[in-house]
């Protein structure tokens, strides 16, 4: 991993990495559960303001530092308006027009735009083992998340207008769900200067509260009953999504975001859609077919190439350079055999000069 996970002070660490995706994949199914009981930006309100208010009294109780100074809150407001009000509020309207796994697919097409923004920000080094997992992950996502029609017309043109080609990608949630990934790159990126000035875990409470204030404003200008249709099972769902999904999921990532590879942390979101996928699968009917089961292969094999690209690069630097010592090993040997024929010659034409002489 890039992620210098032992210089973590977390216990598990590893785990802890992989727990915020699998946090967000089974609550992308508990949103998607209660959303025909509510309206997309009321979950996104409660998604973000109560979780931010318990990342901060998780912070308070650890002794964290609240911001200090207007750079601080300028970089936490900046950071709330594209990580909270936009990425929640695309999320929400998005999954409301799409499936569970199809909207998390969706939205995990942002590692792509955080290797770019690193690469040009922060010269992140990403090599060719990390941009063929990029490209790997990106496919796979688009076999998960793309209809079927439009995948199999890309092959057979003409039958490009058939039902489920990209008249429907463009009708549903999908076009949502990719500005939710454009916002929660963004957001990732801007974590870097936000921990400048304050606690990771700080910023991330704060930046839920304030990114979740808009969303409440324009869900009580433009909804309308947004709970009384909910039953004691959507609020769990909606507890669970706000706990784990939200103030957990997001508290832990921004923790591991603040150092270490950026592009290595983000790569990990394609776990997402194998979680949301799963549990879709398991608790709301959604069935993949062939072309997703591939998708999701070829997700996994990209985490490992992006995850493990310092380690291949160096095991093939390994083999070229012992390939490199065999052939100067090769080439010492036959010059040493050149040489000691070059001596026999002289040798041999001056006995004969001798001879010749007497």
């Amino acid at each position: 991993m890039q992620l210098k996970l032992t210089d973590s002070k977390l216990p598990f660490a590893p785990l802890l990495l992989i727990a915020p995706f699998f946090l967000w994949g089974t609550a992308m199914v508990a949103m998607k559960g209660v959303m025909p009981h509510t309206t997309p930006l009321f979950i996104a309100t409660v998604r973000l303001i109560p979780a931010g208010v318990l990342v901060l009294l998780a912070a308070a109780f650890m002794g964290k530092a609240q911001p200090q100074g207007w750079k601080a809150w300028l970089w936490i407001s900046l950071f709330a308006l594209v990580d909270g009000t936009l990425f929640q509020g695309f999320l929400a309207e998005g999954l409301a027009r799409t499936g569970a796994g199809l909207g998390s697919v969706m939205i995990d097409s942002q590692p792509l735009a955080v290797a770019i923004l690193c690469l040009w920000l922060f010269q992140e080094k990403i090599g060719f083992w990390g941009w063929l997992g990029l490209v790997i992950g990106v496919l796979g996502i688009s076999l998960i998340g793309l209809p079927d029609g439009f995948i199999l017309g890309l092959f057979h043109p003409e039958n490009v207008q058939v039902s489920g080609g990209i008249g429907d990608l463009f009708q549903g949630g999908e076009w949502l769900m990719l500005l939710a990934a454009l916002s929660m790159a963004v957001g990732t990126v801007l974590v870097r200067w936000v921990c400048r000035y304050v606690d990771p875990v700080v910023g991330t409470g704060w930046h839920m509260i304030l990114g979740g204030l808009p969303l409440l404003a324009m869900s009580a200008a433009t909804e309308s009953d947004q709970f009384v249709n909910i039953d004691f099972s959507g609020w769990m769902a909606l507890g669970y999504s706000t706990v784990f999904g939200s103030a957990i999921a997001y508290g832990l990532f921004f923790y591991f975001a603040s150092s270490g590879s950026l592009t290595s942390l983000s790569s990990l979101t394609f776990l997402t859609p194998v979680f949301a996928l799963l549990f879709g699968n398991l608790f709301l009917g959604e069935v993949l077919n062939p072309l997703q089961s591939m998708g999701v292969g070829l997700t996994l094999v990209s985490i490992y190439l992006i995850n493990q690209r310092d380690t291949l690069a160096e095991k093939l630097q390994k083999v070229r350079s012992g390939d490199k010592l065999n052939s100067e090993s090769e080439a010492a040997g036959l010059l040493e055999s050149s040489e000691l024929n070059s001596v026999e010659l002289p040798v041999q034409l001056r006995v004969s000069e001798l001879d010749s002489e007497v």
